[in-house]
């Protein structure tokens, strides 16, 4: 017979979690691997008390947005598409047209894309902080400066 095992399967509890602010410099980084990274931070992947059905997570502040790099032909072919449930609706934006128009969605849609598409990851989405421009109003927070690796 098989011993039984005492070892037990750890689960966050709200009053356990304890959420850092993490900024972020996107000047000249390659979007897919800077997008990893966010997500990591923002489902909490990176800590031990991690919980796939919770939001154990940090608060992402990304700087620069405007500055993001697309490897390849990306700038030019990269399309993201919307279509508003209407008859004639549908909707094709070349990546340069959003950078020119809103740099900060080109963040924000490869991030989304990389959580999961429930009430949790919209939750995650909300602690996501990007501006196009060096400034942000979180300085009250006192984030952490934090770097990515792959430029």
């Amino acid at each position: 017979m098989a011993s039984l095992s005492t070892q037990t399967t750890y689960s966050a509890k709200p009053s356990d979690i304890v959420r850092a602010w993490h900024l972020i410099d996107a000047s000249d980084k390659v979007l897919g691997r800077l997008s990893t990274r966010i997500a990591t931070l923002l489902k909490g992947k990176h800590k031990a008390m991690f919980t796939p059905s919770m939001d154990t997570g940090d608060f992402v502040v990304v700087i620069n947005a405007d500055k993001v790099k697309l490897t390849g032909t990306k700038e030019q072919n990269k399309e993201y598409y919307t279509h508003s449930l209407y008859p004639g609706g549908f909707r094709v934006t070349k990546a340069n047209t959003l950078r020119a128009r809103h740099p900060e969605d080109l963040v924000k849609n490869a991030v989304r894309r990389m959580l999961p598409r429930n009430a949790l990851g919209r939750q995650m989405m909300t602690k996501l902080k990007v501006y196009a421009g060096p400034t942000h109003p979180h300085a009250a927070q006192q984030p952490v400066a934090l770097e990515v690796e792959g430029a």
